[in-house]
Parts: structure tokens; C-alpha cells; sequence
């Protein structure tokens, strides 16, 4: 068997004395698109940011390709340098071109030479369907657009997984599908996601596998279609039938 690219084991995180995870369990395969639904304040954005240490767990285990993210041995920034973090705000620097927001880590970070940082930010704007916006700033852009140069920046690190939080939540309604066919490209191509959303299209579609997260625990998992069209668990079927 393959190691996952993601194992989290009996994680808990509390904010005070609100425990916001209480022990959760699963792994996300190698390629695998993994989507994550739930009401808000479930815990699905601080599972996310738990996975690349962005939150401190209070206890349990996350496993980014075998290594442990909390051992104080990790070197944190060799292991988020393999995952790519999509927020549901853009967090582009509005000072910089869209060109420099994708070369600036490339350089810092990855060490690479600008002529090379360049190419690989060409190419990936092109792949989000942005070439020719690269010399404009980000207030010009739309909030679309704006959320493809973030999938672009993060792709532009050359990571093995990407993890995108709500990355359409913040958007106008007829801008939502484009980021969405930039992110169902990635699936295809094999990039392994986890993806905190709401869109339950993208979940039946592209998703490998659907947790339903409700109150700091996963309620139910499994294939997409299976739980969207047929869920198990009560609280599932509840919120189901709010937002389908």
C-alpha cells in the first residue's frame, strides 16, 4: 500500500473552551479529490489549516506524505512547499503585478532563477486562463479572476497536493464556474485536493470521496453521489435538504 498524501489521526483543536475538532480520523489517496461539506462552525476551515500547521492541534497526528507536520524534528517549510493553500480570500499582494505575485515565492523559496520563475508563472497563468493579464494589479481584476491567479501562484510552487478553502464562497455567482473549471482541470490531470466547499455540483463531480463534517466530527463519508443522493446519517439528511 501506498503511504496517503494526507493521514490525520485523533485530531483535536479547541479555541479556548470551544473544542472545534474532536478527534478526527481520515486520509486523502494519492490523486484523490476529496471534498469536505458541513454548516459553518463544523470545523472544516480549521481542518484545513491544521493540515499545513497554519492552526496548532492540541493533540493527535497529521501526516503529510508519511511525515509528522508536529514532530518539532519536520522541517514545516519543506513540507508546505509540496501543498498548495487556496483561500476564500485571494490574499494576493495588492502592490504587485500578477506576474510578480507568481514569481516572488518561486524566487524566495524555491530558489529559482527569475528567467525560470517567469516561465513557470507564464505557463500557469495560461492554464487558468489569465495569459495576458500578467502586468495588471490585482484591484483591476475581478474576484474570479483574481482567485484563478491565487490557484496559479499556488501551482507555480510545484506542489503534490493542493488544499483550497471555500475558494468560491467570496465570489459573484456568475464568476463561480470558472474557478471551478480551472480546479476541475487539476482533478483531471491528477492533482491530489481536498477542498472545503459548498458547491455540491463539484463535490458529485469531480469529488473522490464526500465527509460530511458536523460539530467538530466527520458524520458521514463516502462516494459522493452515494452520500449526496442517499445519505446515511440523520444530521447529514438535514443539511442536505437545506442546501440541495
Amino acid at each position: 500500500m501506498s503511504t496517503p498524501a494526507i493521514q490525520v489521526k485523533d485530531l483535536h483543536k479547541s479555541f479556548g473552551d470551544n473544542e472545534v475538532l474532536k478527534g478526527i480520523d481520515f486520509h486523502v489517496d494519492n490523486g484523490e479529490v476529496v471534498c469536505v461539506i458541513g454548516p459553518s462552525g463544523s470545523g472544516k476551515s480549521t481542518l484545513l489549516r491544521c493540515i499545513n500547521r497554519l492552526e496548532e492541534a492540541n493533540s493527535g497526528q497529521v501526516l503529510v506524505e508519511g511525515v509528522d507536520i508536529f514532530d518539532p524534528e519536520t522541517d514545516l517549510d519543506a513540507v508546505r512547499s509540496r501543498i498548495g493553500m487556496v483561500f476564500q480570500q485571494f490574499n494576493l499582494f495588492p502592490h504587485m503585478s500578477v506576474l510578480r505575485n507568481l514569481t516572488v515565492a518561486q524566487e524566495k523559496v524555491r530558489g529559482r532563477s527569475k528567467k525560470e520563475s517567469v516561465e513557470i508563472a507564464r505557463a500557469n497563468l495560461d492554464k487558468v486562463g489569465l495569459s495576458g493579464r500578467e502586468n495588471v494589479y490585482p484591484g483591476h481584476l475581478s474576484g474570479g479572476q483574481q482567485q484563478r491567479v491565487a490557484i496559479a501562484r499556488a501551482l507555480s510552487m510545484d506542489p503534490d497536493m493542493m488544499l483550497f478553502d471555500e475558494p468560491t464562497s467570496a465570489l459573484d455567482p456568475e464568476l463561480v464556474g470558472d474557478v471551478l473549471d480551472v480546479m476541475k482541470t487539476l482533478a483531471s490531470e491528477g492533482m491530489t485536493m481536498m477542498v472545503v466547499t459548498h458547491e455540491m455540483g463539484f463535490a458529485r463531480e469531480v469529488g473522490d470521496k464526500l465527509v460530511f463534517m458536523d460539530g467538530g466530527v466527520i458524520v458521514e463519508e463516502g462516494d459522493p453521489r452515494e452520500v449526496l443522493g442517499n445519505p446515511q446519517h440523520q444530521r447529514t439528511q438535514a443539511f442536505l435538504s437545506k442546501v440541495l
